[in-house]
C-alpha cells in the first residue's frame, strides 16, 4: 500500500455524505503485484431497512448479512447473474447502509485494465458498477473485505468541491416508489467517465 489510506473511521458517517465524499478518491486493487487504480466518479447511497430501494429493505439475509456489520466493509454482489457490483458498508453497525461504486476513471494499471476489459475502448472499461468491477477483477470472492484489505482500498486522492459535484435519483430502482426519486446519485459534473449523463 501506498499513499493516504481511508481509514474505517470514514466509512462510519451517514451514508449521504460517505457517498459524496467518496468523488475524486482512488480506489486501489492490488492484483498479481500490480496496483491497478480507478478514481471514483459516480456513487449511489442506500441507507438500509428504511430505503425501499435497498437490499437490506427486508431485513437480514445471505446475500446482504455483510451490509449489517462494521463500517468500511465491502459488500459484492451478483446481478442479473452476470455483473458484480461493488458497494462500501457505511455508519453504525446494524444499519446497513452503504454507498455503490458506479463509475470510475481509469487511473493506474492501465494495460491490465485494457487485458481485463479487452475490446472495448478505455471510456467504457469502469463505465457502470458491473464494469467497474470487471476493471478491477472483483467478484464474490471479495465480499465481506474489511477494508483497508492487502487486495482492496482506498486512498485519498483528490475530493472534489461542491461546485463540482451534482446529484441525481438513482439508477434501476423504478420499483422503490418514492424512494426512486431521491437524487442519492452522486456524479462528478461533466466528466466523461460516469455511467450515465
Amino acid at each position: 500500500m501506498s499513499g493516504r489510506i481511508l481509514a474505517p473511521a470514514f466509512f462510519a458517517r451517514p451514508v449521504l455524505t460517505v457517498a459524496r465524499d467518496l468523488l475524486g478518491r482512488h480506489l486501489v486493487r492490488e492484483l498479481a503485484g500490480e496496483r491497478l487504480v480507478l478514481r471514483i466518479v459516480e456513487t449511489e447511497a442506500y441507507a438500509g431497512p428504511t430505503d425501499a430501494a435497498s437490499h437490506a429493505r427486508g431485513g437480514p439475509t445471505p446475500r446482504n448479512r455483510v451490509m449489517f456489520g462494521p463500517p468500511g466493509v465491502s459488500y459484492v454482489y451478483l446481478i442479473y447473474g452476470l455483473h458484480h457490483c461493488l458497494n462500501l458498508v457505511c455508519g453504525p453497525a446494524g444499519e446497513a447502509a452503504a454507498v455503490l461504486l458506479r463509475a470510475g476513471e481509469p487511473w493506474a494499471g492501465l494495460e491490465r485494465m485494457a487485458q481485463l476489459r479487452a475490446g472495448r475502448p478505455r471510456r467504457d472499461w469502469a463505465r457502470g458498477p458491473g464494469r467497474l468491477c470487471a476493471a478491477l477483477a472483483l467478484d464474490r470472492r471479495h465480499d465481506g473485505l474489511a477494508l483497508p484489505h492487502p487486495e482492496l482500498w482506498l486512498e485519498a486522492g483528490r475530493p472534489l468541491p461542491a461546485a463540482a459535484v451534482t446529484r441525481r435519483p438513482r439508477v434501476g430502482v423504478d420499483y422503490a416508489g418514492p424512494a426512486a426519486r431521491w437524487p442519492w446519485r452522486f456524479i462528478e459534473k461533466d466528466s466523461p467517465w460516469v455511467s450515465r449523463a
